[in-house]
């Protein structure tokens, strides 16, 4: 009878400890790879959606969807009609910084900054997909990093933002307050008077710089602020308040920060740098983990494939969250309790992964433009694929020439692509870029030089091209397939006049110039479809059959 219960009782925990195994779902980080910057997460019910800076391309704001926080698929763009919103005139790390989504009785808001022109912002949707209303602009709230606390018992919201330092009047360089206003939900706009929650940071003596990202959690009666602190760069945070009332006073956590990565050694390998612009969220499992911006650098803090989605653990001691123990260093896997959900027709996004788009039923809503979009210079066909109508614009100026791009997810990858293209004189081009912003990039390209038909490689160099090289082609090529590749801090160009063999034409160039760090901005590197006449009118008109990409970064092999 003893060895008969005994055998049950081991059946029983070994179909427990079967079924969790089955269960078990592996996060790999970064989540969302490449330039997917400033993130914030909701969830509703069983799913949760995403939204990530974007600065001035164009649809902004991607609305990311998942139901295990490790498979994602893009299900929109918040900004995705030039009547929102366009960005023409300005830089590419200008336009739309760090949106914040959340939900309330069955409307998803949306608050982001247009750094230049609307300032602070909402728009509504009650489909996360979209359509989002027209923004609706919020003035009296000056400062970024808007997000909207719904707090359900009260049934009031209220809108938590950064904003300058107290009178106008810093302290020292970088000196940023929390202030917050009462928001009416149902007719967007603040309500009474601003109060100023943070003043600096966690400690004002010393000198904390550029708190901001805030958010608010209610958890066992307890308000937690929580925001970014140190910058964006290699000294970025996250640190968390608390206060028994939404207006505060609240009271900064002793183990602050709660996340941080500054100061790891920094030769480490594979190091992960900057984490901090957190939000909380529980998960499937009934655990809660935080979703955070960081980097992967492939030198100091070089780094092209932009900031990225990152996850990692939080656990609650004595009513007070700390992210894999604050300076822990962040691990490229998790092993988690959550049962895998894949999205039918989602492009990879963690890991090392490759795809191809062909364009024939349109254009990936993760492809982006130049700071608007103009549908009357491209058509998608299956015959075609993607044809581009060259325009006089250059991807050197600031304003909407014919590109079209996808981001670099991967340290090491390879874009390809084939362009069938006739060009009429010297000034048409068409071709693959890899773009950082308007001064930083490499674009290799089907020309003419002196009537003949050439492969060009360029580098850019102030509002203009410099020709790294050149080769002629024959004359009778009229497709020619063009491939880039990156190995961390260095690109390779070629070339192929029949798609399986392929020419070298420039080897291990200098990728430390299409870096975040040598661009002085906020935004990744991107692969675009190009083609251009140069600043004359032109009728010609380019068509890219495929664009492949590939990533193979060594952190996942």
């Amino acid at each position: 009878m003893k060895k008969c219960l005994f055998l049950i009782a081991f059946t029983a925990i070994s179909c427990v400890i079967n079924c969790v195994s089955f269960a078990q779902t592996t996060l790999i980080n970064p989540i969302l790879t490449g330039f997917y910057p400033d993130p914030s997460i909701v969830r509703v019910g069983a799913d949760y959606y995403s939204v990530h800076s974007t600065f001035s391309y164009f649809p902004g704001l991607p609305i990311m969807h998942s139901r295990d926080l490790k498979n994602w698929k893009q299900i929109g763009n918040v900004i995705n009609r030039p009547s929102q919103m366009d960005f023409m005139g300005e830089r590419m790390t200008r336009g739309l910084f760090a949106p914040a989504i959340s939900y309330y009785k069955g409307t998803y808001y949306v608050t982001c900054t247009d750094i230049d022109h609307d300032g602070n912002f909402v728009v509504t949707s009650k489909n996360p997909a979209g359509p989002y209303s027209n923004p609706v602009k919020i003035p009296q709230v000056r400062g970024i990093d808007p997000s909207i606390y719904f707090d359900e018992e009260t049934d009031k919201a209220y809108i938590i933002y950064n904003s300058d330092a107290p009178d106008r009047k810093p302290l020292y360089s970088g000196h940023r307050t929390i202030r917050m206003y009462e928001f009416d939900y149902k007719n967007l706009k603040v309500v009474g008077e601003e109060k100023q929650l943070v003043n600096g940071g966690v400690d004002l003596s010393k000198k904390p710089v550029w708190i901001e990202g805030p958010h608010i959690l209610k958890r066992n009666g307890w308000y937690y602020l929580y925001a970014a602190e140190g910058g964006t760069s290699v000294n970025h945070s996250e640190v968390v308040l608390r206060s028994k009332d939404v207006w505060g006073p609240y009271v900064p956590f002793e183990g602050n920060p709660i996340l941080t990565q500054r100061d790891l050694p920094a030769d480490r390998k594979d190091p992960i740098t900057s984490a901090g612009h957190a939000q909380f969220i529980e998960g499937p499992d009934g655990n809660w983990y935080s979703i955070f911006l960081a980097v992967r650098p492939y030198e100091g803090d070089y780094y092209n494939t932009g900031r990225e989605m990152f996850i990692a653990p939080l656990t609650w001691v004595n009513d007070w969250p700390m992210i894999e123990h604050g300076e822990k260093a962040i691990a490229y896997q998790y092993k988690t309790n959550i049962k895998e959900v894949k999205q039918k027709g989602a492009l990879p996004q963690n890991g090392n992964f490759g795809y191809t788009m062909t364009f024939d039923k349109g254009l990936d809503l993760s492809m982006l433009f130049l700071r608007t979009v103009d549908s009357s210079s491209f058509k998608t066909s299956k015959a075609n694929g993607l044809t581009l109508t060259l325009k006089p614009e250059t991807i050197s100026e600031m304003g909407n020439p014919s590109f079209v791009g996808k981001r670099q997810q991967h340290l090491y990858s390879t874009a390809e692509t084939e362009v069938m293209f006739s060009p009429k004189a010297d000034n048409e081009k068409a071709g693959l870029v890899i773009l950082q912003d308007e001064r930083h990039f490499y674009f290799v390209a089907k020309s003419k030089t002196d009537g003949k038909d050439v492969v060009q490689l360029f580098k850019s160099k102030d509002k203009t091209l410099e020709m790294v090289t050149e080769v002629p082609l024959p004359s009778s090529v009229a497709k020619v397939n063009f491939k880039i590749q990156s190995e961390g801090a260095l690109y390779s160009f070629y070339y192929s006049t029949d798609g399986k063999k392929w020419n070298l034409l420039k080897d291990q160039v200098d990728g430390k110039f299409l870096s975040t760090k040598a661009a002085n901005s906020f935004i990744g590197c991107v692969y675009g479809l190009y083609a251009t006449s140069s600043g004359e009118k032109s009728e010609n008109a380019a068509s890219f059959k495929y664009l492949k990409y590939k990533g193979d970064d060594p952190m996942y092999k």
